[in-house]
């Protein structure tokens, strides 16, 4: 690993980090009464307006192509995902999301060389490290009890969302070099916003007060919003940028071993024999694709 480049992995793993922990959050929302539509719009929201805060410019769009890829990376990163993601969740198992979610590393490989071709190396180490990296995602999710229920609709929709972000991942490549992360992690939030909202032509967008002043629906959205939005992603855009699509999508695989140790300091969920030997499955697949 390059000494240069040893920040970013941290970047990466950081965000990754955060983001395994945010499904705390998000179930207290949901308990709360808040729909996940309504609780990315906000989380999104939130974060845009913090980073126009930060930077309050405005001016007309440079090149059309490069804003349809805003507007794609928006749409792919943003409400798209989370969309699939959290309707998938109400359709198949938990541990079928969280497997089928970690192919997300694998679908960026097929579609780097598809679309960024010689600018992303690929070779036979990095893919039996993903590969392995995979299977201890597997041995992890299930944590020792075994049980994969096959539901069609689900598992594609969770197929689904793992593919919208690694096309997310290919935009921000696409985008690299003639933009600053900032720029475009606040063009993601503000497509991301935007494509959300036909979404409440269907199921009406409440905007209740009493709700806001409630301190455990105030506390958790200004978490989702500036630190698991605003700051994962600009944490996240920045590796990309430096480390390329593949090699920071692999740091996705941490994400279940992160949410299950957030479970068994949270609600006091159970760590077996099986979900160690999936961590150093990870750590050792990790190791050996980052060697590739």
């Amino acid at each position: 690993m390059d000494r240069g480049e040893g920040i970013y992995h941290i970047l990466a793993l950081t965000a990754v980090a955060i983001w395994g922990t945010t499904f705390v959050s998000t179930k207290l929302l949901l308990a709360e009464g808040m729909t996940p539509a309504e609780i990315m719009f906000y989380r999104f929201l939130i974060a845009y307006l913090a980073l126009k805060l930060y930077k309050p410019t405005f001016r007309l769009p440079e090149s059309w192509r490069d804003e349809a890829l805003f507007a794609a990376a928006g749409l792919t990163g943003g409400s798209l995902y989370f969309l699939t993601e959290n309707m998938a969740l109400q359709i198949t198992l938990a541990s079928n999301v969280a497997l089928l979610l970690a192919t997300a590393p694998i679908l960026t490989v097929l579609l780097s060389r598809l679309w960024l071709g010689r600018s992303e190396r690929i070779g036979r180490p990095l893919a039996a490290g993903s590969v392995l990296a995979l299977a201890g995602v597997a041995l992890v999710v299930f944590n020792g009890s075994f049980i994969l229920k096959i539901q069609p609709a689900g598992d594609l929709l969770t197929l689904a969302a793992a593919l919208t972000w690694a096309l997310y991942n290919i935009c921000l490549k696409k985008l690299d070099g003639r933009h600053s992360t900032l720029e475009i992690t606040r063009k993601v939030f503000f497509y991301g916003v935007v494509t959300l909202l036909p979404v409440f032509a269907f199921t009406p967008l409440r905007f209740d007060t009493a709700l806001f002043r409630n301190p455990v629906v105030a506390g958790n959205l200004l978490f989702l919003g500036v630190v698991a939005s605003m700051l994962c992603y600009v944490l996240w855009n920045a590796a990309m940028h430096r480390l390329g699509a593949v090699r920071t999508t692999n740091y996705i695989y941490f994400n279940p071993l992160v949410t299950i140790v957030a479970a068994t300091l949270c609600i006091g969920e159970r760590i077996t024999l099986a979900a160690l030997a999936g961590a150093a499955l990870i750590l050792y697949g990790m190791w050996r694709a980052e060697r590739a």
